[in-house]
């Protein structure tokens, strides 16, 4: 299996959480930087694609920028294209962390299902 590669925030509590999770479970990853590097329509189009994760999941509902451009009924309602479309626009969008492997793609760091799909 090839490193996961886990998309973070090195502000955000729960990245930090999720990162030393990883750390202490001596789990080797490339580690990337969502908003000096957001993810690309490509990118999230083929996670979506390995996961069966629906694309509104993949947002951060909680975030300051979900709020401001008032997403919430759009996501709902919205085709999963554009939905990609407005997650590739902006790193902070995005739930994170975000863990893509080979087979799955996780959003955000809930530790029994990292057990699962990671040891």
């Amino acid at each position: 299996m090839n490193k996961p590669l886990v998309l973070h925030y090195p502000k955000c509590s729960t990245c930090q959480k999720a990162i030393k999770w990883l750390n202490d479970n001596n789990i080797e990853f490339e580690s990337r930087h969502i908003i000096e590097n957001n993810p690309t329509k490509e990118e999230l189009s083929k996670w979506v694609g390995i996961s069966d994760i629906p694309v509104a999941k993949l947002f951060n509902t909680s975030g300051l920028r979900y709020r401001a451009l008032n997403l919430k009924d759009k996501v709902k309602t919205a085709p999963t294209q554009e939905l990609i479309e407005i997650l590739a626009s902006e790193g902070m969008l995005v739930k994170r962390p975000l863990v893509i492997t080979d087979k799955t793609v996780l959003a955000g760091f809930k530790e029994q299902q990292w057990k699962e799909a990671l040891l």
